[in-house]
């Protein structure tokens, strides 16, 4: 696969993507899709954040996680907890 950019995840926002979790799928809705500032120039890529939405009550630790989207394909994602909501946990990844 091409370099992730912005522009692969920007048309997918809440939209469910499935993370491989203990033989299990758990769902995350990409909530946010937003660029950064970059400290630098030269980079491969603009730098960008996602904010994905997990409703279950146990929090997943920070690491890189397998996902899948129809469009997207199969990538593996570093999510970090960022947030307790009422409904379950907020997760960004930073891709630069």
């Amino acid at each position: 696969m091409d370099l992730l950019t912005l522009e692969h995840f920007s048309g997918c926002v809440n939209e469910t993507f499935r993370a491989e979790i203990n033989g299990g799928e758990i769902e995350f809705v990409l909530v946010e899709a937003r660029p950064i500032q970059a400290p630098a120039a030269n980079l491969m890529r603009a730098p960008f954040s996602l904010l994905f939405r997990n409703t279950s009550s146990f929090l997943f630790p920070q690491q890189t996680y397998p996902m899948h989207h129809s469009r997207v394909g199969d990538v593996g994602i570093f999510l970090v907890p960022i947030a307790r909501e009422r409904d379950g946990f907020l997760y960004q990844a930073i891709f630069n």
